[in-house]
């Protein structure tokens, strides 16, 4: 009589590769759907007199914030996360991923699944900590936009308001206790397990804090550095105007409704932020800036793909 019992049954198998077998799910329908839309050989032909050394090096700088990311959870779940990168950079790219191309947001509802699934991590403490992440990106954008606004008027009052716009988070980070004693001496036994959960997915002290916020500020610097740079030379734009498209694209893509993949919203906001920092709205001009807007559009997809395919082809540990 054989002995079976050292074969892995295929429910387990499946269970056991559920993220990674998603992720090429994902992958496929993702490079099927550019397809669909643009077409991979327009691509290629529309990136073309913007030169190749330029776009695998943007490409490249893009993929590094996603590593930088992956870092700012990995530091915010030590425990959990420990010796799990890797595994970890797969659940920040399969959220990522999912969170542009389903609409109404409905991709942030991945990332607290995922922890508990790959982590342990509890669901109110996993939804904590995205929000909190996701009130630094907001922070950390609309901050870059004042930041412009204020470089461009050069009042000493836009500057005051910056700054005191810029110390917010500090100052949110410091009254959380007040804001957690008040409700807590007012709840019940139940909403009180509820809040200290809540509490969890908060950093768990000024260094974290520090910490998350500024590998927050580094991430979008580059990452909007980069786009402006490869948007100014596709739109034949100023600096500031390649800023602001910069801006617009991304405040795009935070807000509660936008397309699947962020098409027609992510490449207008990219226009009226560049309209709106000086680039010029005359017919011709228009029009190479809406097509530059497309191809930066299409520039920020491709690296979420390629992310994307290279969390399957790292190493993870169990």
């Amino acid at each position: 009589m054989k002995d079976n019992s050292h074969r892995i049954k295929p429910a387990a198998l499946l269970a056991s590769n559920a993220m990674t077998l998603g992720m090429v799910v994902v992958i496929v329908a993702y490079a099927a759907f550019i397809q669909w839309v643009w077409g991979w050989g327009t691509i290629m032909s529309l990136w073309s007199h913007a030169g190749w050394g330029t776009i695998a090096l943007a490409l490249l700088l893009l993929v590094a914030t996603y590593l930088l990311r992956t870092w700012r959870i990995y530091d915010y779940f030590p425990r959990e996360t420990k010796s799990r990168f890797a595994t970890l950079f797969r659940v920040v790219q399969l959220h990522n991923i999912l969170n542009i191309m389903l609409p109404f947001r409905s991709g942030e509802t991945s990332f607290p699944l995922l922890m508990r699934r790959e982590f342990g991590v509890n669901l109110l403490r996993g939804t904590s900590a995205l929000l909190v992440m996701r009130l630094f990106d907001l922070h950390a954008l609309l901050a870059a936009a004042g930041m412009g606004w204020a470089l461009e008027e050069g009042s000493l009052w836009i500057w005051t308001g910056w700054l005191a716009f810029l110390l917010l988070p500090a100052l949110g980070f410091v009254a959380r206790d007040l804001a957690f004693g008040l409700v807590g001496r007012r709840s019940s036994t139940k909403l009180a397990k509820v809040i200290a959960e809540l509490r969890a997915g908060l950093p768990v002290d000024g260094n974290a804090f520090l910490r998350a916020w500024g590998a927050t500020l580094i991430n979008w610097f580059v990452k909007i550095a980069v786009l402006a740079w490869v948007l100014m030379l596709m739109g034949e734009i100023s600096l500031p105007a390649g800023f602001g498209g910069a801006l617009g694209g991304e405040l795009s893509s935070v807000l509660p409704v936008h397309a699947p993949g962020g098409v027609g919203t992510y490449p207008a906001g990219i226009t009226a932020g560049a309209i709106g920092f000086g680039a010029s709205a005359e017919e011709h001009a228009l029009s190479v800036l809406g097509q530059a807007a497309v191809n930066l559009h299409l520039l920020v997809i491709l690296s979420s793909l390629i992310g994307t395919a290279l969390a399957l082809f790292v190493p993870t540990r169990k």
